[in-house]
């Protein structure tokens, strides 16, 4: 099999390809599928789902064409039902021969993705939202990564940014253990196999042979592609240096919701794909049942006298001094009036996401 030269992607390691196969992890099929070498400065289609960005899809765009790639680079807009003047804005931009338009009837992610990915002129595809700004050099990064690692699919970290106090809680959260888990493409980490990545830089033929994005997936699209992509035997790749900035939720109500939903379509992907199932994914439904539970019997159990119905109140209690540590150790990070928000903020995160993957998308 191909070697490819040490580089920062594998820490001095030999190819992906050319690994062993004694341990492959995070379910990965034990074949790894070859994929044709890529030339140095290859072309590159930027794919972006839009609905309701006027506001931000001009620099966003900006962003892309002045990245600093020295190979051609296109951008196609996949622009939804937007009720902001988007479209027009769109329309603008594509007085620029590097920038297509198409429509997105449906106004959904993964639909908006594929019609792009079909318009797209180039065979390497790099995912990007419509009010992301893409870092300088981001494109560069991809296209090293593909090239050296073998890979279908490289991408790194969303970096949650912000300043208001809930949403600064809110993005010191996201980026740390307390609040989504260990996932590379939350926290960051190194270079290496990874179950999924934030956005992602696609090669064509991995996308079209697993079928492209799965339209049934309003939310979670990313994690059941790339669990389709490592089920047929390629690699997704974790780029720690290829970081784009998110702006989280900066009220209770739309965190809540966020969160919720996400529940909700995790638990779908596992309905679907089984063999997904983990302790991480199953952990926030089991603390909702037992924090709703424990606080429901707990308080029956003060009003009737049951000295073991209110043992139950132990699991809310506990819980909420889990939070008070996690709020604790994050502190340093959020300053006092982010950090007086954080134990609302971890509670809304845990709660809402289980609460979302006991109720399911169905």
């Amino acid at each position: 099999m191909r070697r490819h030269r040490p580089s920062v992607w594998g820490a001095g390691q030999r190819s992906v390809a050319a690994e062993s196969y004694a341990a492959v992890p995070l379910g990965y099929s034990r074949r790894v599928i070859e994929l044709s070498p890529l030339s140095a400065r290859v072309p590159v289609s930027v794919v972006v789902p839009v609905l309701n960005e006027a506001a931000h899809l001009a620099s966003a765009v900006e962003a892309i064409l002045h990245n600093g790639y020295d190979g051609e680079m296109q951008v196609v807009l996949a622009v939804g039902p937007s009720d902001d003047g988007t479209e027009q804005v769109a329309a603008h931009l594509a007085d620029d021969p590097r920038v297509v338009v198409v429509p997105n009837p449906s106004g959904k992610t993964p639909d908006g993705l594929n019609a792009a990915i079909a318009a797209a002129r180039h065979d390497l595809i790099v995912r990007m939202d419509g009010h992301a700004q893409m870092p300088r050099g981001y494109v560069a990064l991809a296209v090293d990564a593909l090239r050296e690692t073998g890979a279908a699919n490289v991408g790194g970290r969303m970096v949650p940014t912000a300043t208001e106090p809930f949403a600064r809680a809110v993005a010191v959260a996201m980026s740390s253990v307390w609040g989504l888990g260990g996932a590379g493409h939350r926290q960051g980490g190194t270079a290496g196999r990874a179950e999924s990545v934030y956005l992602g830089a696609f090669r064509r033929e991995a996308l079209e042979d697993v079928g492209m994005y799965d339209s049934h997936y309003v939310r979670a699209q990313d994690w059941e592609l790339n669990y389709r992509l490592r089920e047929a035997g390629y690699l997704v790749w974790f780029v720690p240096q290829m970081q784009v900035p998110y702006t989280p939720r900066s009220t209770w109500k739309a965190l809540a919701r966020q969160f919720y939903l996400t529940g909700q379509w995790r638990r779908e992907v596992i309905t679907r794909h089984p063999d997904t199932r983990s302790a991480r994914y199953l952990a926030a439904p089991v603390v909702a049942v037992a924090v709703i539970v424990g606080a429901l019997v707990g308080l029956l159990g003060l009003a009737t006298g049951s000295a073991f119905a209110t043992a139950f109140l132990i699991a809310p209690f506990g819980y909420l001094a889990g939070v008070l540590v996690a709020t604790a150790t994050l502190w340093p990070r959020t300053g006092w009036r982010a950090g007086l928000r954080m134990p609302l903020v971890l509670g809304t995160m845990h709660l809402g996401w289980g609460l979302g993957f006991l109720r399911s998308a169905r």
